[in-house]
This record gives structure tokens, C-alpha cells and sequence, in this order.
């Protein structure tokens, strides 16, 4: 058994067979062997060059083209995994450091690569490759961890994998993908948000835990906590077994309050709204008490399909959602495109800094044919009920007002045809940006209402790429120049009277959500899983705690000391979501 921590991302627990998929490359801890296992270890290294050899044969039969620099690659492995000597110095190794089978190949294999890599002479120099290539295919017939599909699964499974795309996450069928942990990631990072939305319990930033797990592997995926056990014991399952039962109770108390106000102690009432990626989403909004949906990311319709949405797809999806509110509000935002999220349909020259390039109303703008299909579609369901549309990653006026001239434009073609629209619908942006937030006051002139990105706007201002595990420890709501930057947008939409919410994924964590309303948010949209929870917290506290909070705050300087004190106030409301 081995216990791996990382960083929770989408809470549940999940227990099941592991694959591997996605996998960037073997990395191989050192792992120290007793004396009676070294005979071992040394079968295994002679049983892995009998299976790469094998391996290879079968693979050269299979071609169907008679290549002579095909044949001279193969010769080559096939010179490499029979030499004695090679092998021998691996053996060795296993014998003097009383280290596994795969650390002394990994080892091995790659002090030869790097010494060819290091020679002058171009031919010597690439066959590095050749190495490389070699050493993953012995490591493969060690651990046994080959990449597998997740296509076709007919049990349950838990994901290993160094990172998972939003694509990749969005298309897990949730009937047997019951979690996954990967190597890479933060907490707002777009896959982290996905799991969160659809329920997969999630870890992240799990250094070298592809090459932890094997094919045989059972792993527990604690996403409350943070913990990923490999090859647990009985007593751990039992332990396991116990907590998602006492979760399952928290969580079915929790149901309870579907039908019942977000409302504080004092009666002040809060709006709950969901953030959903896909149209049969609303329906657990609806399910776990929301007033509508706050954030619709309409970008998977072009991530998912494979194809580019016509018109009548973008309308047949927005109206399916807005049926399922009669009348309640439904935000939709406009395509964030870019970055880690680009569609198959177009061509994307490669960006040196894509989180800062081309991406969201910028995509938008350049790509006026996609844009205006995605605004008439919006427009035409704006009939059905309470649509509202979001520009996002604004960042000063000039963008607002050349999105707002488009969706004029579009609403004058709608015109022509005699079209339906609501020609009043309200128009907002997100904030997400420091510059967005510094220039609220002229931002609301020509805004209808804000909603905070906290997701983003964090990244933008400290600097820190919301997807790195490396940084991620930088990665801060409760850092003062955020909760700053807050304050002065809630100051500016207040003053020009315009709605006011918060989308960020801190409004679906319990141990803010004081603070939130502290600080005069009355508006929050959060992952659906996520409302019952929250709804609790509102329901037991009142605005008067929440302002002194908020007051208490804004006296500190250190984001830990902060995050800290937040929590624990939250801990003596709630102590079962901790």
C-alpha cells in the first residue's frame, strides 16, 4: 500500500481498478530492495528483454512496407536488447544499489542516452532516440502499465494520468470513470472545473503517479482530501467504506434543503445559480436547489462534438436549458476558445504564451463568422426565457463596445427576417482581468451587470498559471491584492446600480462564502454539486457575522493568515465538508 498526496480539486471518494492513460513519460522513483529479493528483480530484467525482443518481432511482421531504414531501426533495438554486456550493467546495478528492476533500466538507459546526446556527430548523436525508445519499451514489459482507452470500459475504473484535457474529462463516461488523479494541474484549472461540475471525484498534481500505478492496481481517488492510496489493505477499504458512508449521509441531509430559500439567519436572501458546461446539466441545477444557471460555458458544443456547431445547434442546446427554468435567469457566455481549449475545426498557429493570447472575446472578435452564429442562436432563445449574454475576459472598454456593435449588427440580420429577440435582453461581462477590475466604473456604463471570474483574475494579478502544480501553492483568493481588486468592483457596480455576482470557483468553496457576503456579494454561481453545501453555510450564519468577518479581513496582510481564519470560522458552522 502506498498513500500519495496531491491537491483535492472535485470532492467524493472513488474506489476501483486503475488505467493509465495519457501518460507523458516513465519516470521511475528509487526503491530500495532487500537481499532476498534481488534474484528477483534480476528474472524480471531477463524476462523483460525476452518480451521487448518478442515485442519487436511481432511489431517488425506487421509491416507492410519493405523500408531497409525500417529494417536498420529494428536491427538496431534488436542489437541493443541482446547484448550482454548492456544487460549486464543493469544486472549490476540491481546487485551493488539493492534498487527494482525499472530504477535500474530507467537508470541505465538513460546515462547511454544522454552520454550519445552529448557526441558531436549528428548520426550518433540522434540514435539518443533509439535509446529512449528501448527503454520504454522494456519498461513497459516491467510494470505493465501500457496506455489503455477509456472508450470502451465495461467496469468501473479509477483514471491515472500525467494530465487530462477538458475534452479528454468532458467525454468520461460517468457510469464507469468514478475518478482520476493526474500528475499535472491546479485547483482552477479547466479539467479540475469539469470534474467538479460533473461529479468525478479528483486529484491533482500528483508527481510520478503513472509510474506508481500498475495495470493491477486498485486506488482509492479521496478528492475531499487530497489522497490517492495505491493497493490499499483491508483495514484501509473498511476506513474508506465507513467515511463514504458517513458522506452519503451528510450529503442526503444536505438534499433536504433543495426546495428551501438561500437565506441568512436575518432574512437576507441570496441568489444560487449553477455553472454548467452541457444542456442535461440544468437539470441537476434544478435537482440540487439552484435559481438558475449563472455561467453556461458554451465552448464545449465546438470541444466535444468534433464538428463545428451550426446556428441551429447552438439554439436547440440554449433552449433546452432555458426550458428547464420557466422564466428563471439563464447567463450565457459567449465562446472562451483558446488557450487549453481550442477547437478541431480551425487551424491554430502555435503561441508562444497562449493564456495571454489569443483566447475568449479575442477569439471571438477575430473570428467574426463563429461569433455572430453564436449570437444569433442566443438571440433567437432569448424568446423562451430569462437569457441573458456575457462577454468574457474583457479587458477595456473598447472591447465591450466592439462586441456590444456585433451583437447590434446581428440583431439588424434578425431584423430582416422578421426573426423573434428580445431587443432588451441584458448584456454584462465577466471580470477577470486587473485591468477589467481597475476600470469597472467606465466597464459599467456600458454594462448591464458584472459577474467576478476568480479563476482568471487570480492568475492575471499574482501571476500564476491557474493549471501548473508548480506554482500552485501561489495560487490565492485569499491574497489581499484579490480581495482588493474585489472590494473596488463591488464599490463600482453598486454605485452604477447594475447586477453584481461572483462565478470564480471560490463561490462553490464553504470556507468563503462567508467572506463573499461579507464583503456585499449577494449573487453567487458555483459548480451544481457544489449548492447544497454553500446553501448551508447562508442558511446559518447571519450578515451581520459575515461583515464582521469581511471587516477582520480586510485588517490582515498574508493570504495564509486569511485563509486560516476564514476557515475556521467556516469549520464551526459546517465541520462535516472539512
Amino acid at each position: 500500500m502506498e498513500i500519495r498526496k496531491g491537491i483535492a480539486v472535485s470532492p467524493g471518494i472513488a474506489f476501483a481498478r486503475a488505467i493509465v492513460i495519457d501518460s507523458k513519460d516513465y519516470r521511475i522513483p528509487r526503491r530500495a530492495i532487500l537481499p532476498s529479493q534481488v534474484a528477483d528483480e534480476v528474472h524480471r530484467v531477463d524476462e523483460a528483454f525476452s518480451g521487448a525482443v518478442h515485442q519487436l518481432s511481432v511489431l517488425e511482421s506487421r509491416q507492410s512496407v519493405d523500408e531497409s531504414s525500417l529494417k536498420d531501426i529494428f536491427a538496431v533495438h534488436r542489437r541493443f536488447l541482446q547484448d550482454e554486456s548492456f544487460r549486464k550493467r543493469i544486472i549490476d546495478v540491481i546487485q551493488q544499489e539493492m534498487v527494482t528492476a525499472e530504477f535500474a533500466v530507467s537508470t541505465i538507459l538513460h546515462e547511454i542516452a544522454v552520454h550519445l546526446s552529448s557526441v558531436e556527430d549528428l548520426y550518433i548523436s540522434e540514435r539518443a532516440a533509439d535509446i529512449y525508445d528501448i527503454q520504454k519499451r522494456l519498461l513497459t514489459e516491467l510494470l505493465g502499465n501500457v496506455t489503455e482507452s477509456v472508450d470502451h470500459l465495461s467496469e468501473e475504473v479509477v483514471v491515472i494520468a500525467h494530465n487530462l484535457t477538458p475534452t479528454q474529462t468532458a467525454g468520461f463516461n460517468k457510469t464507469y470513470v468514478r475518478g482520476f488523479a493526474t500528475e499535472a494541474g491546479g485547483r482552477t484549472s479547466h479539467t479540475a472545473i469539469l470534474a467538479r461540475s460533473l461529479g468525478i471525484p479528483a486529484v491533482v498534481a500528483m508527481e510520478d503517479i503513472t509510474a506508481q500505478v500498475t495495470a493491477s492496481s486498485k486506488v482509492i481517488i479521496d478528492g475531499n482530501r487530497g489522497v490517492v492510496v495505491i493497493d490499499p489493505d483491508e483495514a484501509t477499504i473498511e476506513e474508506y467504506r465507513e467515511y463514504a458512508e458517513s458522506l452519503h449521509k451528510f450529503e442526503t441531509r444536505l438534499g433536504s434543503l433543495r426546495d428551501k430559500p438561500a437565506e441568512t439567519r436575518d432574512g437576507v436572501r441570496i441568489t444560487l445559480l449553477g455553472n454548467i458546461e452541457f444542456p442535461d446539466e440544468a437539470v441537476l441545477v434544478k435537482n440540487k436547489g439552484g435559481d438558475g444557471i449563472g455561467l453556461y460555458r458554451t465552448e464545449f458544443l465546438y470541444l466535444y462534438s468534433g464538428s463545428e456547431p451550426t446556428e441551429q445547434d447552438h439554439y436547440e442546446a440554449y433552449a433546452e436549458t432555458v426550458r428547464a427554468f420557466q422564466g428563471k435567469p439563464v447567463v450565457i457566455r459567449t465562446m472562451d476558445l483558446g488557450a487549453d481549449k481550442l477547437p478541431t475545426t480551425q487551424g491554430h498557429p502555435p503561441e508562444a504564451n497562449p493564456v495571454l493570447g489569443l483566447r475568449s472575446i479575442r477569439y471571438c472578435l477575430e473570428h467574426l463568422s463563429l461569433f455572430k452564429t453564436q449570437l444569433r442562436a442566443i438571440l433567437r432563445a432569448s424568446v423562451l426565457g430569462d437569457v441573458r449574454i456575457m462577454f468574457p475576459l474583457i479587458t477595456n472598454l473598447q472591447e465591450l463596445r466592439q462586441a456590444r456593435m456585433i451583437l447590434r449588427d446581428v440583431m439588424e440580420d434578425l431584423d430582416e427576417y422578421a426573426a423573434p429577440y428580445n431587443p432588451m435582453i441584458q448584456v454584462g461581462i465577466m471580470i477577470e482581468t486587473p485591468s477589467a477590475a481597475l476600470t469597472s466604473s467606465l466597464l459599467a456604463i456600458d454594462s448591464d451587470f458584472f459577474s467576478i471570474g476568480t479563476n482568471d483574475l487570480i492568475q492575471y494579478t499574482l501571476a500564476v498559471d491557474r493549471g501548473n502544480e508548480h506554482v500552485s501553492s501561489l495560487y490565492a483568493f485569499a491574497d489581499p491584492a484579490i480581495l482588493s481588486l474585489i472590494r473596488s468592483v463591488i464599490h463600482d457596480a453598486n454605485k452604477a446600480k447594475i447586477g453584481l455576482s461572483v462565478c470564480g470557483e471560490i463561490a462553490s468553496e464553504p470556507e468563503y462564502i462567508m467572506l463573499l457576503l461579507g464583503m456585499g456579494i449577494r449573487t453567487l454561481s458555483l459548480a451544481p454539486p457544489m449548492i447544497p453545501e454553500v446553501k448551508q453555510i447562508i442558511r446559518s450564519v447571519s450578515t451581520k457575522e459575515c461583515n464582521h468577518l469581511a471587516r477582520k479581513v480586510a485588517t490582515m496582510d498574508a493570504p495564509r493568515q486569511i485563509k486560516n481564519y476564514v476557515r475556521d470560522a467556516a469549520m464551526k458552522i459546517m465541520p462535516e465538508a472539512f
